[in-house]
């Protein structure tokens, strides 16, 4: 798997122009929100969003910007993971998810120092990677991967009940983006 891989995968799964009533977002194109476009340079009609953009623009924001390239080269699959979320919720967001299992699964820091939540993977949330993948192994990986799409399907049930309107979206959310 690359990101070339998940990229493909991933535009084809958001699909083309969607406008959906319900959605905060607005138009938007292969997943790419008008919004998003607009902040990196596409000023045209989003039912014409090229794919190369939207490559560009998911690479940069979602793989390159949080640091899943540097994650994956310790697990692809954790990083693949990481990419998918943070599309759906943002970098920051998946970010704090893969923090926050780390430390709930450092018992009690004999493993290593629990991290700060913050969303910005950098050299502490690295080294506690590291350190749990050497004690855990691949095994690990498969449950650090399980306790991140915990959160995030405890988030979309919190969205549906804060928001009725995001009940349309929640089937999908969950058929798609968890497992």
């Amino acid at each position: 798997m690359t990101i070339d891989t998940l990229l493909d995968e991933l535009i084809a799964r958001e699909g083309g122009y969607v406008d959906h009533p319900a959605d905060r977002g607005g138009p938007t194109n292969m997943g790419i929100t008008l919004s998003v476009a607009r902040a990196n340079g596409f000023t045209g009609d989003m039912r014409r969003l090229p794919a190369a953009t939207a490559r560009t623009i998911y690479r940069q924001l979602y793989w390159d910007g949080p640091g899943y390239a540097a994650v994956a080269q310790q697990s692809m699959a954790l990083a693949a993971e990481l990419f998918d979320t943070a599309v759906n919720m943002g970098p920051g967001v998946a970010s704090t998810f893969l923090q926050r299992a780390l430390n709930a699964l450092n018992r009690n820091q004999r493993d290593y120092p629990d991290l700060q939540a913050d969303g910005a993977i950098g050299v502490r949330t690295h080294a506690a990677l590291r350190a749990f993948r050497t004690l855990r192994g691949a095994a690990g990986d498969a449950v650090l991967i399980k306790a991140i799409e915990a959160l995030q399907g405890e988030r979309y049930l919190a969205l549906a009940e804060s928001r009725p309107a995001n009940e349309a979206f929640l089937y999908g959310w969950l058929a798609n983006r968890i497992g």
